[in-house]
Order: structure tokens, then C-alpha cells, then sequence
């Protein structure tokens, strides 16, 4: 047995995301927020969308065979949420290499804070572009692909043929990356065009024996919509902003 289709969800938003919102509104260097990025909850909002998810879930969760999650506490709650009025004995998968993008000395700065002080990163990513830029302590684009990469091996294989992943915005990005696949170019073309919404819905369908993939559609906010619950979207990171 092996996944023939998958959901990819991003977490509900966090506390974090508000924050890092706020920060470069405000012209801050320094996004306040004195939690590590694994411990961060999800939002007032973020858990509005959840629930919202939820009812999303309940109507298809006798289609999902297996659940995966970021280790992440956002996630790890958008999940815990959604499902609790979903009953299902499919299985929930705690994996760490769906855990958000690291960015080592960058986190917690604003773009601003980037310029002010680490002005020689922004030169190192003009040079080496996004999805090689590796932030000092930190992830490139490149390096968490390599871990999904991993991930996929072993997930695709089962223990369904129908799986849900709820992670972070990147992860979404860079699955559809692999999995579609596309090149580089094609990818930061795609990212600049396109963004994934808090607790939105990213649909994948295996296209046959061959091993492809065929994206069904990206970033759904419609079950959002239809129970009230704001659709958001928040970088919350320098270097995932447009440029």
C-alpha cells in the first residue's frame, strides 16, 4: 500500500505570527516574543481556525487513513482541535522533520533588524539566492527539502493511502516542490505569486504508477469561509517576504 493522495495544511495562526506581523508594521528590528519557536501556540484566531477545520474534517475523516504533524506546538494544536470533533481511529504521526524552517541567527529579526544587524546576510542571499541561503545556525530552502526528502520515503510508502500533514508554511512549499516536481526557478516563481494562508487546505493526487504527483488545488480557505473564521496570512519571517 502506498499514499495516493494528500492534504497538506498549515498551522492555525500563533501568537507569533501576530507578533512578527505587529513588529514589521511597526518598523521594529526585534520581533517580541520570549518563547522558543517550538513552544508557540496557536492564537485566539488560530484556534477559531481550527475549529473551523474541524468541520472541514468531520464531513472526510473516513478519507484520511493517517495524520502527520510538525513536532511544533502551532501544529500540533491546529490538529488536536480539528480532530477533537472529528472521531477516527486513523492514526497520528509526530515527525520532526516537518518542523518549521530554522533561521538561526535571523530569528526573531524583522527584515529591518536583518539590515541593521546582519547587513552581510542580505548581501550573501542577493548572491546565493533564496533557496540556497543558509542563514548562519540555520536552514536554507535547500536543507529542509533534503529533510522532507527523508520524510517521504518513509511516509509515502504508508500505513494508508490517504494522509493529512499539518505543518508550517515552507514545508507546504517545499513538498510541492518535490513532489510536483519543480526546479528552482520554478519554485521561487510559484512563491512569489502564491501564499498559504493560515489552516488552509493544499490538495495532492498521485498521477499513477510512475511516481508523479498533480496538485489539485492550493491553499483552500473555504471551509474557513463558511464558518466564519478569518482568513489570515502572516510571513512572520525576513526572508519569506516579497522582495
Amino acid at each position: 500500500m502506498s499514499v495516493t493522495e494528500l492534504w497538506l495544511v498549515r498551522h492555525g495562526e500563533s501568537i507569533g505570527n501576530v507578533a512578527a506581523t505587529r513588529a514589521h508594521a511597526e518598523g521594529l528590528d526585534i520581533i517580541p516574543l520570549d518563547i522558543r519557536d517550538a513552544d508557540v501556540p496557536l492564537s485566539d484566531t488560530g484556534e477559531q481556525q481550527a475549529r473551523a477545520l474541524g468541520e472541514w474534517l468531520a464531513t472526510r475523516v473516513d478519507e484520511i487513513d493517517v495524520f502527520w504533524v510538525s513536532p511544533y506546538l502551532r501544529a500540533r494544536e491546529t490538529l488536536a482541535i480539528a480532530r477533537a470533533d472529528a472521531a477516527s481511529a486513523a492514526e497520528t504521526r509526530i515527525d520532526e522533520r516537518l518542523r518549521d524552517r530554522e533561521l538561526g541567527i535571523l530569528d526573531l529579526l524583522t527584515r529591518d533588524g536583518v539590515q541593521r544587524f546582519h547587513p552581510e546576510e542580505t548581501e550573501r542571499r542577493k548572491h546565493l539566492g533564496k533557496f540556497y541561503h543558509r542563514p548562519p545556525g540555520g536552514e536554507s530552502w535547500a536543507d529542509v527539502a533534503l529533510r522532507l526528502r527523508s520524510f517521504l520515503r518513509d511516509a509515502l510508502p504508508g500505513p494508508g493511502e490517504r494522509a493529512m500533514i499539518v505543518a508550517h508554511d515552507a514545508v507546504v512549499m517545499l513538498l510541492l516542490y518535490v513532489l510536483l516536481p519543480l526546479s528552482e526557478e520554478e519554485l521561487l516563481d510559484f512563491a512569489a505569486e502564491n501564499t498559504v494562508n493560515n489552516a488552509s487546505i493544499t490538495h495532492l493526487r498521485a498521477t499513477g504508477d510512475d511516481g508523479g504527483w498533480e496538485l489539485v488545488e492550493f491553499s483552500a480557505v473555504g471551509h474557513l469561509e463558511r464558518e466564519g473564521a478569518p482568513v489570515t496570512l502572516h510571513a512572520g519571517s525576513p526572508d519569506v517576504q516579497p522582495e
